[in-house]
């Protein structure tokens, strides 16, 4: 490599030590409050939202679904399908996904009542402190709760994977990526639900301290947190 390249190979990597850092640009949404997005009147339910094996449809066309209903369930690596309006089921059909491939889907038109389905319960926190850990991992099993990445890896495998292994939990809720807020709003309109969130967590994993993360560019965000935290001893 002749001489100057090489030197200006060495110039250029100086100037980049350290990573690119760009404008936060938390500004644009940082101060407007999460809002519901309106369901539409058709939806396409995947049968396969999450890393693992796809559900089977559970409901055929023309049947009546609840909101919150399961919809969809299989064997192994897998979390259900629930249906997130009421409605009538209109198809149970092969239809394009996210992932460019063809899943089978649930198509519900919806009746804009949003009836509860009924199998929902509403646990106090008493009655959820005297669940056990494979019954809280099974719970969050049927409520589909997989990660937010990606993967969208199932959460009731992972817990399940690393009981006796996890000696400190840490919630991150850095969000260094640019424009991004919304973990800062859900920490500062839901406080009380991520920290009891977490103390399940805690308690599937035997622990009785965890941490939050938080920069310090999300003060209102920290406030919240802090606020609520009189009530979530040790974390």
């Amino acid at each position: 490599m002749p001489a100057r390249v090489c030197e200006e190979v060495i110039a250029m990597a100086k100037s980049f030590f350290g990573g690119i850092h760009p404008k936060e640009n938390k500004h644009f949404a940082e101060h407007q409050p999460v809002q519901e997005f309106p369901a539409p009147d058709t939806l396409v339910i995947p049968m396969s939202q999450h890393i693992g094996a796809p559900c089977l449809p559970l409901v055929k066309k023309g049947d009546l679904v609840t909101m919150g209903q399961k919809i969809g369930d299989n064997q192994g690596l897998c979390v259900p399908v629930h249906a997130s309006v009421s409605g009538k089921v209109k198809a149970v059909e092969i239809r394009p996904h996210t992932s460019g491939t063809m899943i089978p889907s649930v198509v519900i038109e919806n009746d804009h009542q949003y009836t509860l389905c009924p199998d929902i319960q509403k646990r106090t926190q008493e009655q959820v402190d005297a669940l056990t850990a494979e019954e809280l991992m099974s719970i969050i099993r049927e409520a589909g709760i997989v990660g937010m990445g990606g993967a969208t890896f199932p959460t009731h495998v992972k817990l399940s994977s690393s009981i006796g292994k996890v000696d400190t939990v840490i919630v991150n809720a850095g969000e260094c990526e640019p424009y991004i807020v919304a973990d800062d709003r859900l920490c500062r309109e839901m406080p009380e639900k991520l920290i009891s969130g977490l103390k399940v967590v805690m308690k599937i994993f035997g622990l009785d301290k965890a941490h939050i993360a938080i920069e310090d560019n999300k003060p209102q965000a920290a406030k919240a947190l802090q606020a609520n935290l009189c009530a979530a001893d040790g974390i």
